[in-house]
């Protein structure tokens, strides 16, 4: 081989393991760029509150994941294409142990992109410093809780999207307040609470509320979480004779205050049962006897938007409804983070977490714009009325109604 040609060889060899790098290279950043966005979260699909959760939380997932994937996936500029949503999901069975072993594995072991909150005030509390220390969006909708100003400001990846106890306390208060100056209810009030974190935080907020207002609350007690017979409490609540009963419940307890009261002919002007009475089974269960009950939450039922949600809710779910309170909003938040990721271009989880601190989203419940972490517009009370449970506080919100009083009898 003369020179010219051994020139040309080792040339020739260049060429060819430059392009062998070049297609190894290639190869290997293709197998890096991810097929997917890979979405967990722990639920409670067993025990006590696989009620709430059911009906609350897991169907938005289920709708949302859905409509992601109906539209071809979530657009990420920076790849260049739109990623599919894949799901990593795991029961907790209602036990707080098994929900933070479910998510540290979420994030250690399985590596999701982003992981969604659990269900229920005192699981979400409890995730929190988890999500913070891998730096994840902590989408807290299912938290009704007076340290969520607190929170927000230690834990800047926190987002709490249905007001603090205080706020749903004060909403009550007002719609009594404006009863009461109509001279339709007097100043007594009866109180009871489940005495988990939800019960404690709102009664504690309540009696406050309720005091600074001029009420007087002349029956107050709690119950152990998991009370099924509600008649002896019930009875003690009727004796004091107030216009007004208030029980800051949860799904299991709701159900079984209504159908007990029912049973003793316990019917005050105004009855407040809180979570639960916004779900649909609870007027599947108890039909037209539901009209006139108030509790937490609301909906404006007359927005496209919300109407649309209803029935792709419908379809994705065997026929359920959504409840009409912290469901849709749980839908409102996956719209958010949906439309942060599109915003910052990119699965980097903080820039992700500034899009929502900084960005106005529009969602099934309208605008929906964080100050502070906090979300601070949502419906607070709502009642049953012909069939629809609608929001009643803010009364200057949008899609308001008047409240409907007295609450008739109980119907059969």
């Amino acid at each position: 081989m003369n020179l010219v040609e051994e020139v040309h060889m080792q040339m020739l060899n260049k060429f060819i393991r430059l392009a062998a790098a070049l297609a190894l290279a290639a190869a290997t950043t293709a197998l890096a760029q991810p097929t997917s966005i890979r979405v967990g979260w722990s639920i409670s699909k067993t025990g006590p509150y696989a009620g709430g959760a059911s009906i609350t939380t897991l169907p938005a997932y289920v709708v949302w994941v859905k409509d992601v994937n109906a539209a071809g996936g979530i657009m990420v500029k920076s790849l260049g294409k739109k990623l599919p949503v894949e799901v990593v999901e795991y029961d907790d069975r209602s036990n707080s142990d098994e929900m933070i072993k479910a998510v540290e594995r979420l994030a250690t072991q399985d590596k999701v992109d982003f992981i969604l909150p659990p269900w229920g005030t005192g699981f979400n509390l409890a995730v929190g410093p988890i999500l913070n220390r891998y730096g994840y969006p902590h989408l807290a909708v299912t938290a009704t809780t007076d340290k969520a100003p607190e929170l927000a400001k230690r834990w800047k990846n926190s987002f709490w999207l249905l007001g603090t106890s205080t706020q749903g306390t004060h909403a009550l208060v007002d719609v009594l307040a404006r009863l009461r100056k109509e001279g339709k209810i007097g100043a007594d009030i009866a109180m009871i609470s489940v005495a988990d974190q939800f019960g404690i935080e709102l009664s504690t907020s309540g009696r406050e509320a309720f005091k600074q207002a001029g009420f007087n609350l002349v029956f107050d007690k709690s119950y152990p979480l998991g009370t099924q017979d509600m008649q002896p409490i019930l009875t003690e609540a009727q004796r004091s004779k107030a216009d007004v009963f208030v029980a800051f419940s949860y799904p299991p307890d709701t159900f079984a205050i209504t159908e007990q009261a029912r049973l003793i002919s316990y019917n005050p002007k105004v009855f407040y049962t809180a979570v639960g009475t916004a779900f649909p089974v609870f007027k599947a269960k108890f039909g037209a006897a539901v009209e006139g009950q108030m509790g937490i939450g609301g909906v404006d039922p007359s927005t496209q938007a919300y109407k649309d949600y209803l029935k792709r809710h419908a379809e994705a779910n065997g026929g359920r409804e959504p409840d009409r309170w912290a469901n849709p909003v749980t839908y409102a938040s996956l719209q958010m983070l949906q439309q942060a990721i599109e915003r910052a271009g990119t699965l980097d989880r903080a820039a992700v977490i500034k899009q929502l601190h900084d960005g106005s989203f529009d969602t099934i419940v309208g605008k929906v714009q964080m100050k502070d972490g906090l979300r601070m517009d949502g419906w607070q009370v709502g009642q049953w009325q012909g069939g629809e449970y609608y929001g009643l506080e803010p009364a200057g919100k949008q899609g308001a109604k008047p409240v409907l009083f007295p609450k008739p009898e109980w119907r059969k």
